[in-house]
């Protein structure tokens, strides 16, 4: 096509310095008009014929995906890529689309090398900015699951100062995900020096090297947490290393800070991690009750809630008691626990600890006034009396004993009289 072009111009030329009448003028102006029809014409034809054939290679490349036929799609692979060199402006989503079936062959192919995935990374990096750095970052997971936890740093603190143009709010967000798996990748390396220094008679010199990782990856963790967002990894690495460095304080308030700072977005785990933190350093009833109530309003299916049930049924307050029975109703309520026999008998001890308090009646009856339509067909009918009986018969039995109580005004096909075993 380039000489065709340079052929072209050379006519234009000779035609533009031909001015010896106004009719010589006329034909070499409708020679060029001709010549310019002829040339996008033969471009549109070759560009034409160029995508047509892309197509059936990308067809045939998918076809011996679909069957797992690594070798013969990698050989197509090797030809489909030249669509990033046609012409016409290369376009986002083939550079995506080239990325990601090479990296899909790659990961398939049984003679696939590391080498072979770095120079596919890397040349995918370079074929265009828009996917820079969410390249980068599989990179980086790619050598990380190949336990190359140092090079994989490397490449994402190469990344990490990558800049192109004006800094978008998509490139700023890849940019602090970059940064928080780096610091990850510190937290790592900082783990396994902990792991060698053990067994190492250079005491001060790993001492150093640890205390130097956990330096690098503590500032940044803390920076990434400026940023609401969900980051439950990289908040356990850094919770780890306080721990270790006997940082308590630190610790309590990144976790106190992840779970009940507003600006953060909703997260059942960090409740969770809060709750196993204080658990481990044997905080106080009042804190734990505090932080499971929290997680109950987000999750009241969450199986932290037979132990919130727990620490309810056993405080001093007589309301906690009452608190505790809608706890594990609520659980019920799901069908996940509605086989589950030590959720039955937590039941069961709140009801016989609540039946010592006056008008304890009352109370099942509030918190069973909106099931009472629906609850019998969950957990009462013959065919739930016939699993269980087979399956698990002191669940039978346990469930049988709260019928009357949960249900005074119904009478269902559930009992353990009607379905003893032989």
């Amino acid at each position: 096509m380039d000489d065709w072009d340079d052929h072209l111009e050379h006519h234009e030329v000779l035609e533009d310095g031909d001015d010896s009448s106004d009719a010589n003028s006329r034909r070499g102006g409708n020679k060029r008009k001709v010549l310019r029809r002829k040339r996008m014409h033969e471009e549109t034809r070759r560009e034409t014929a160029f995508h047509s054939s892309s197509k059936i290679c990308l067809e045939l490349i998918r076809e011996a995906m679909l069957h797992h036929r690594w070798q013969e799609a990698a050989e197509y692979m090797a030809s489909y890529p030249q669509i990033l060199v046609v012409r016409s402006k290369t376009r986002p989503e083939h550079v995506e689309l080239i990325w990601k079936l090479s990296t899909e062959i790659l990961h398939h192919h049984p003679k696939s090398t590391m080498e072979d995935n770095n120079i596919i990374y890397e040349r995918m990096k370079h074929s265009g900015v828009k996917y820079y750095l969410k390249i980068c970052l599989e990179h980086a997971f790619h050598l990380m699951l190949h336990g190359q936890f140092e090079d994989a740093k490397q490449r994402l603190c190469a990344a990490e100062s990558w800049r192109y143009g004006k800094t978008s709010a998509a490139q700023f967000q890849r940019t602090k995900l970059i940064q928080a798996y780096r610091s990850l990748l510190d937290y790592i390396i900082w783990s396994e020096k902990t792991s060698a220094s053990s067994s190492s008679n250079n005491f001060d010199s790993d001492h150093q090297n640890m205390h130097y990782c956990f330096r690098q990856a503590s500032v940044n963790f803390k920076e990434i947490l400026r940023n609401p967002g969900v980051w439950d990894p990289f908040i356990l690495s850094y919770v780890a290393m306080l721990e270790f460095y006997d940082d308590q304080t630190e610790a309590l308030n990144v976790l106190n800070e992840y779970a009940f700072d507003s600006s953060f977005p909703p997260n059942p785990n960090a409740y969770v991690y809060l709750f196993q933190y204080l658990k481990r350093h044997d905080a106080p009833q009042k804190k734990l009750i505090q932080v499971l109530m929290s997680l109950h309003r987000l999750v009241p299916s969450h199986e932290l809630m037979l132990e919130y049930s727990s620490l309810l049924l056993h405080s001093e307050e007589k309301m906690n008691i009452r608190k505790a029975l809608g706890v594990v109703l609520e659980m019920l309520d799901f069908a996940c626990w509605r086989s589950n026999l030590d959720v039955w008998k937590r039941l069961q001890a709140i009801i016989h600890k609540l039946q010592i308090e006056d008008h304890w009646e009352t109370v099942v009856c509030d918190e069973m006034a909106s099931r009472k339509d629906w609850w019998p067909a969950l957990h009462f009918t013959k065919f739930h009396a016939s699993r269980d009986s087979t399956e698990n018969h002191e669940l039978l039995q346990v469930k049988a004993s709260l019928i009357k109580i949960l249900c005074p005004d119904r009478t269902l096909k559930y009992g353990a009289e009607e379905n003893r075993p032989d």
